[in-house]
């Protein structure tokens, strides 16, 4: 597996990390080299073990956890490694940090140290979140920089209501990461 294609997936907060437990399972069974990232929120709605179980790699969750054995600072080393970073679930909290070029957590601050062009977002939030005007300007801001994204959907969410906000099916965002990396590579 040593030459296998690196994924970075990076969890952020929002009930729709579950459905992520699913994909980073597609993922490695197609053979990919998927290591996983996650915030503080992300956390409270599924655990790092399960990835872990999944991907058979030990879980980011700290800028600062293992040091002494990176050659380079963990921000730096996991996107430089990836061949694709995929946010997911995106989350307004995550969209707005990268847009706005916050970095307070490991996730914020590898996103800020990954090329533009390796990157792929899929949103998930509530349809009013999804909706705000705050939102929508930081997510033209990252397609004019040419930020890739999937989703979000229209259906069922978490506060019993149905709109446009719940994160693309596991199957989908799937295609679409083998499709990014078609691109990537050329």
């Amino acid at each position: 597996m040593a030459d296998a294609v690196r994924i970075l997936i990076c969890v952020s907060g929002g009930i729709a990390a579950y459905k992520v437990a699913a994909l980073a399972s597609s993922l490695a069974q197609s053979h990919y080299h998927v290591e996983v990232a996650m915030t503080a929120a992300a956390t409270r709605f599924i655990g790092p073990a399960t990835f872990e179980g999944l991907t058979g790699h030990r879980v980011h969750l700290d800028i600062w956890e293992h040091p002494a054995e990176a050659t380079q600072p963990r921000h730096i080393q996991l996107p430089a490694q990836a061949d694709l970073v995929l946010v997911a679930p995106a989350s307004a909290d995550s969209l707005a940090k990268l847009a706005g070029g916050l970095a307070d957590d490991l996730v914020s601050t590898l996103l800020l140290a990954t090329d533009i062009k390796k990157l792929l977002l899929a949103p998930a939030m509530n349809e009013t979140m999804w909706n705000h005007p705050a939102t929508q300007a930081n997510i033209r801001r990252l397609r004019d920089w040419g930020v890739a994204m999937i989703g979000p959907e229209s259906g069922w969410q978490a506060c019993r209501t149905i709109g446009q906000g719940r994160m693309s099916e596991p199957d989908a965002i799937l295609a679409a990461v083998e499709e990014k990396l078609r691109s990537i590579r050329g």
